[in-house]
């Protein structure tokens, strides 16, 4: 039995144009949906000597260099410091010794030339491991849907936003909570975690046991509040745009950009965040001149 025992020559048409127009909307429907850019890391100070490898090469850390941040590690030897920016308005602050893993650090497109810099720009997932040593985080107000959780070798540390101070070492894991909210889990065990309210600091024992929650100790209060200071004040010198790549392949550095989300490919290759520092390199001189050297009128 023949279903259309008739064909016209429109018909024909009818079916081939169809036939093109599917074929047509696929790519479309690819092009469609926008990836995300490749999100960074600025470097807004350094003090002796401090590392990041990039999983390509292993450099010296210096200032207003900007990195590809996902899967970077940054190391800081005796006696250095450093803070760190991160492309959704995050300040970091690390002590001497320190070594942080960036694992994940994702974040959607947003609208450039933004009018409030106290708010990330878009959603971002942050995933960062502290193997050992102090970082202070001060961190911008996250938008609905982002998260941030830090990591250490006896702890987890899910931040909502505010100013936090991370140590571990040998004896355990200190959380101290200056401002906003974050929830602690010791181990792996503890699903829920405790909830740490602003002015108090839980302790987790690298060898077991439970976690310890009591009042930030006030002698300990000037040295905490200088961490999560350092990290608020990196904020200030740099804010982050979105550009065409031409437009920023002049200011960014020349690190190579890694995956942004696992099994989607590279970032947005007509897209890239760009950090756009606030402050000059050097401080401008003041010349002063005598009035004996003045034209005489």
């Amino acid at each position: 039995m023949k279903l259309f025992p008739n064909k016209s020559p429109l018909f024909s048409l009818i079916v081939m144009g169809l036939g093109a127009a599917i074929l047509m909307a696929a790519p479309l429907q690819g092009q469609g949906r926008k990836k995300n850019p490749t999100s960074k890391l600025f470097v807004a100070d350094v003090e002796g000597e401090a590392l990041i490898d990039t999983g390509e090469t292993i450099d010296q850390l210096s200032k207003r260099t900007v990195y590809t941040a996902q899967g970077t590690v940054i190391e800081t030897k005796e006696a250095a410091i450093n803070a760190m920016v991160f492309s959704n308005g995050t300040g970091i602050s690390l002590d001497p010794e320190t070594r942080v893993e960036v694992r994940k650090f994702v974040q959607e497109p947003f609208t450039p030339n933004r009018t409030d810099m106290e708010v990330e720009p878009s959603i971002s997932q942050t995933v960062s491991h502290v193997s050992r040593g102090t970082v202070g985080l001060c961190t911008s107000k996250l938008v609905a849907g982002s998260s941030m959780q830090y990591t250490t070798p006896n702890a987890a540390v899910r931040i909502k936003g505010g100013k936090v101070v991370i140590a571990t070492g040998n004896q355990g894991t200190t959380v101290s909570l200056i401002d906003g909210e974050v929830t602690v889990q010791a181990g792996e065990l503890d699903a829920g975690g405790q909830l740490l309210q602003p002015g108090f600091q839980a302790f987790i024992p690298a060898a077991g046991g439970p976690m310890q929650i009591s009042r930030i100790p006030p002698e300990q209060l000037g040295a905490l509040d200088d961490k999560v200071s350092m990290a608020c004040m990196a904020r200030k010198t740099v804010y982050f745009e979105a550009a065409t790549r031409k437009e920023s392949s002049q200011q960014a550095s020349g690190q190579d950009d890694i995956t942004a989300f696992e099994g989607e490919g590279e970032g947005d290759p007509d897209e890239e965040i760009v950090a756009i520092p606030t402050t000059p390199p050097d401080i401008p001189i003041q010349f002063t001149v005598s009035p004996a050297n003045l034209p005489s009128t």
